[in-house]
């Protein structure tokens, strides 16, 4: 009995051995798979029908996007829209009023730029589109992949008609204003019951 015990005990343990299959035998970050703000490492599948027109972005670097003009039209619905785009991808590091204070970006040794600066102002609405589309010197990620083209110049009309009003004080209550109306608005569209 003891002999049949002592067997069943030793292959047990030996059959996962020779097997290589012991739970912690695998490393769970070395395995084929797209890692965080990695771009696709696949291609389009032979006669594959792409879903989109003209979601890729037309220009290869920041420096080449800095010529473009911004074909959307700064509409209510676009700063609406670009306002939601900048809660999802932009708010965790640039913060709620774009002053790059947001809880992410808190923790970097490099603050996050402030999108109300006079510097921002100054550079085009295409150097804000390449900058979201490529990033920014290996600090901030690329979001070309993650946002359509028109979804990153919706961003660049919420930046340049919400965050980057001019600095009186009027202006910057009428700016805090604006942001909490978009706030107000993206919540009834979540929750249609509480604006009742």
């Amino acid at each position: 009995m003891k002999k049949h015990l002592l067997i069943i005990i030793l292959s047990i343990f030996a059959l996962p051995l020779a097997a290589q299959a012991w739970p912690w035998s695998r490393d769970l970050m070395d395995q084929p798979s797209i890692k965080p703000q990695e771009p696709p490492l696949f291609t389009y599948p032979k006669d594959s029908v792409p879903v989109e027109i003209n979601q890729w972005t037309l220009v290869s670097s920041r420096d080449e996007a800095d010529h473009m003009k911004n074909p959307i039209p700064a509409t209510e619905k676009s700063i609406r829209y670009g306002h939601a785009m900048f809660m999802t991808y932009c708010l965790p590091c640039h913060g709620p009023d774009g002053k790059g204070d947001g809880l992410v970006g808190k923790v970097f040794e490099v603050q996050p730029m402030d999108l109300t600066s006079d510097y921002v102002k100054g550079v085009s609405d295409g150097w804000i589109f390449g900058t979201i589309t490529f990033g920014s010197f290996g600090i901030m990620p690329r979001y070309g992949y993650d946002m359509r083209p028109w979804e990153r110049w919706d961003v660049v009309n919420y930046i340049r008609n919400v965050l980057e009003k001019p600095g009186s004080e009027k202006t910057r209550s009428e700016v805090a204003a604006l942001v909490k109306k978009y706030h107000q608005q993206a919540k009834l569209k979540l929750n249609p019951k509480a604006g009742e």
